[in-house]
Parts: C-alpha cells; structure tokens; sequence
C-alpha cells in the first residue's frame, strides 16, 4: 500500500476472520516495531506477543471483557522494560538506577513508539488492530497473567489479525484545533465550539445509530456527546480508581524510587 492509504485508512477492527497470521508476517510487523525511535538508544521496552487462546481467554477480564482479545489471533502487548537494561548495567558493574518515575515515562514512550511502528507495518499488510486502553488501566492483573518481573509494566495493548468489517473511518478534530505554531495558543469559547462542532454532530449520530449505544445514553439520561464522555465512558471515580491502580503498580514494579 501506499503510505499516505495506510496512515489515512487507519480503523479500529473489532472482528476478525478465523485465519492466523503466518510466523514469517508477525516477524516483519516485529522487525518494523524494533526500528522506532528509541531515548537514548536504550531501547527500554519489551513486547509480549501473546497466540495462545487459553492464556487470552485469562485476559478477557483484565481487558474488560473486550470480544477482540479472544477473537483475534494474536494480542500483542507492548511494555515500559528497564528490567533488561538495569541487569546489564550491574553486570557490567555500572550504577544501578532507572528505577523512578522518569524511567517509566521514558520506557512508556518508548514502548508507545514501537506500537505504531507495528500497527502500521500490520496496517500495510492487510492486517487490522484495535488498540485497548485497559492494558495501562488494568496493568496490574494483566502484569501479573504476563509474568512481568520488577521494573517493567504494560502500557500499550491492541489485537491483531485479518479484518473481518469494514467500519467506517472515525471522525477528527481539524488540524487547526490540534496544531499550534511556535507556541500554545490557547482557546476562546466560541473557538473551542467551532472546532467540537462537527465532532459533537458526528460523535452523538454514531452513539444514535448503534441500539445498544443509543439506549444506555437514553436510559443515563445524557443529552451531548460531552455528557457522555464524562458521565457513560470515563468518570471522574473510574479514572480515579485507574490511576491509582497505576500508582500502586509503578510502586510494587520499582518505578517509584523518586527521593
């Protein structure tokens, strides 16, 4: 494919055909993962590449019940590592850190660039994705199904394998809502209702177009695409009780040794 179809034909593929992806495809997508940029060169992440179904079906929890875990073939799991990096340090009887918050942003990032750098080679292979927040949400369970050791945590998860839908592409927000020129500039009202027009329209007629969708926003009682972020798809109390589930794994996998 051309490059230009692969970034603008991005879709989030919930349903997947029964076929599996050949060992020679899955290490193309992997050498293309390893190529991304990297801090320092340190390369401080790991990718998990989970086939087996019996193991999925331990996820589908963690990944709040996500149809996509169990249907695709493979689920690949991209993780914040400085574990890797810390033994070979000692082993070459260098200082022994990398165990603090910064670390982890470092790793985090790092593990976030290879996941595009794979989702786009798998994109350009025919190949369909669909990123899942619950793998940073519920990283502490889905760690523990992983066999994660100390200093290393999930941060980007998505399934893998052959479309089998064709949604519609999702809506964004124009480039002149997004982008900003030497520095931030920030928005007046009437500027921040201009650039959510569309998406307000657009965002609300999906959630009124699907039955399901349309009677949990009925039932809640929610008049606007806002409402229904705030109050159906991410609460204060459900954040809340996410972050702190992140906290207190950063802590157990030491990555909170900040003093």
């Amino acid at each position: 494919m051309e490059f230009n179809d692969v970034i603008h034909g991005h879709r989030s593929i919930r349903e997947y055909e029964n076929r599996e992806i050949s060992q020679e495809l899955l290490e193309q997508i992997l050498d293309a993962g390893i190529r991304a940029s990297s801090s320092g060169n340190m390369q401080s992440y790991s990718i998990v590449v989970t086939r087996d179904k019996e193991l999925r079906e331990k996820l589908y929890g963690p990944h709040m019940e996500q149809s996509m875990v169990v249907d695709a073939p493979v689920l690949l799991t991209f993780c914040a590592d400085f574990n890797r990096m810390r033994k070979w340090l000692e082993l070459n009887e260098a200082p022994v850190h990398f165990d603090n918050f910064m670390s982890f942003m470092i790793g985090a990032i790092d593990a976030t660039l290879v996941s595009q750098n794979c989702a786009l080679a798998a994109e350009n292979a025919g190949l369909g994705i669909c990123y899942m927040g619950s793998t940073l949400a519920n990283c502490d369970q889905i760690g523990e199904l992983l066999n994660l050791p100390p200093n290393v945590v999930p941060v980007v998860g998505y399934s893998l394998g052959y479309p089998a839908e064709n949604p519609a592409k999702r809506d964004r927000l124009p480039k002149h809502g997004l982008v900003h020129y030497e520095q931030y500039r920030d928005y007046s009202d009437e500027e921040i209702l201009e650039i959510y027009k569309d998406r307000n329209e657009k965002g609300w007629k999906r959630y009124m177009d699907n039955p399901k969708l349309k009677e949990m926003t009925e039932r809640l009682g929610l008049k606007n695409l806002a409402e229904i972020y705030t109050i159906a798809k991410y609460t204060k109390e459900s954040h809340h009780e996410f972050s702190q589930t992140v906290l207190n794994y950063l802590e157990k996998q030491n990555f909170m040794n900040n003093e």
